[in-house]
């Protein structure tokens, strides 16, 4: 909200009525401050270009605008909300003659435009608008779905939105990702980043807090994304976090160590890729929990009969790529584990560690490689690599952020960086 130094003003404009209408008139209210007074009909004092003459809805294409007529007021603040809550960011002139919309309106909406102003003595004036807008002339509607499935995940987890239908331009990316909101209580900051033309995710600068509560919603129904295309409804989402788990495995000494709300819990002896093999370092968050899994060598790429070749029962598995990446249990390599890495792959343990493991991690807990001879688990593609990539490189990946090193802009400011309600 702006507004203009009152004091030189205010005093004068008291002064003058106070002669005018004589002592003991207040003109002025009852305190003599013309703010105290309430707020005139600004009416006459603004007009706005909202549906034509003839006209029943206004043309959601057109920027919303409000400017102040003739010289005796200004414009000192307008906020534009829809039927759903969607308020429409804006930017108002230094002098207060013009205010106009810097996000698009919403098809076949209702809209309620609040608009304050102040005359030349400084008094507030206030007129509500209201004006529908019309439908948009192709059917064509871009879905949205968010995952993964509500529930309670570890600190961890990303937030994922899929796209029915490919979109390329900046600017239209920048339409949709405006219109994803991400809410925690506790608040953390973070943004989208473009894994493709039909994917998002979303994930903190930081893990996500303990305990907290997310909400993932959508404001994009009704918003013009492309002259063909528009923006369709989306079911909201609600996670929740448990505590901070985060498995450190050391392949250099054989080792896991796991931690929870920094407290180390466990070290566990484990076995990770032999030559050739090697496990991915970096880290790499919990996709899901199979009691039981059937690993076949083929799965990697090992033809059958090789020297290579293996078809095991396995149990106790925690998966952690799509490849095919798990800690299990591995009762045929307890003479390794400790001591060497003799596995293909995976992470192996004794089938009471496995077990132990098991049951004390969920998805979207973090488990971390280190001093592997693998390569970085990739960031996209293979599961959820994305805390690999350093919080510069994944603005990048916005359309919004990128190439902005000042931050986000204000009306993006509090979906980057949510407040706690």
């Amino acid at each position: 909200m702006n507004h203009s130094p009152r004091t030189t003003r205010t005093a004068v404009g008291c002064t003058l009525l106070v002669i005018a209408l004589g002592a003991g008139v207040t003109g002025c209210g009852s305190d003599g401050n013309p703010l105290s007074a309430a707020p005139y009909d600004a009416a006459d004092q603004i007009a706005f270009n909202g549906p034509s003459k003839g006209e029943k809805k206004a043309d959601p294409d057109k920027p919303l605008e409000v400017t102040a007529e003739g010289s005796d007021g200004r414009i000192t603040d307008v906020t534009a909300m829809d039927g759903r809550g969607r308020y429409v960011a804006g930017e108002l002139s230094a002098d207060g003659s013009r205010w106009h919309s810097t996000s698009p309106l919403a098809a076949d909406a209702h809209y309620t435009v609040r608009v304050s102003t102040e005359d030349e003595d400084g008094a507030p004036g206030r007129k509500v608008l209201t004006f529908d807008t019309g439908k948009p002339l192709t059917k064509k509607r871009l879905k949205v779905a968010f995952g993964p499935q509500a529930g309670t995940y570890g600190v961890g987890q990303p937030i994922t939105a899929e796209l029915d239908q490919p979109v390329k331009l900046k600017a239209q990316r920048a339409v949709i990702e405006r219109a994803l909101k991400v809410e925690s209580t506790p608040a953390a900051e973070g943004a989208w980043h473009w894994v493709d033309d039909k994917e998002l995710h979303y994930r903190p600068k930081e893990y996500w807090p303990t305990h907290a509560t997310i909400r993932v919603r959508s404001t994009l129904e009704g918003i013009k994304i492309s002259d063909r295309l528009w923006g369709g409804s989306t079911k909201p989402l609600k996670l929740t976090t448990g505590d901070r788990v985060i498995a450190v495995t050391d392949a250099s000494s054989h080792s896991m160590t796991v931690y929870k709300n920094g407290e180390a819990i466990n070290d566990i002896p484990v076995t990770t890729g032999k030559a050739g093999f090697e496990t991915r370092n970096g880290v790499k968050v919990v996709l899901g929990k199979q009691y039981f899994v059937r690993m076949r060598g083929t799965s990697i790429g090992i033809a059958e009969g090789s020297s290579e070749s293996y078809d095991l029962p396995v149990y106790w598995a925690t998966q952690v790529t799509y490849s095919g990446e798990y800690v299990h249990a591995a009762p045929w390599s307890v003479g390794s584990q400790g001591y060497a890495n003799v596995s293909h792959g995976c992470t192996g343990m004794s089938t009471g560690n496995a077990a132990w493991f098991y049951e004390n991690v969920r998805a979207g807990d973090l488990v971390e490689v280190v001093n592997s001879y693998g390569e970085t688990m990739e960031p996209f593609g293979n599961g959820f690599g994305d805390w690999n990539l350093e919080w510069k490189n994944w603005r990048h990946g916005s359309a919004l952020l990128k190439g902005n090193p000042e931050g986000p802009k204000p009306e993006d400011a509090s979906r980057l960086r949510p407040a706690a309600v």
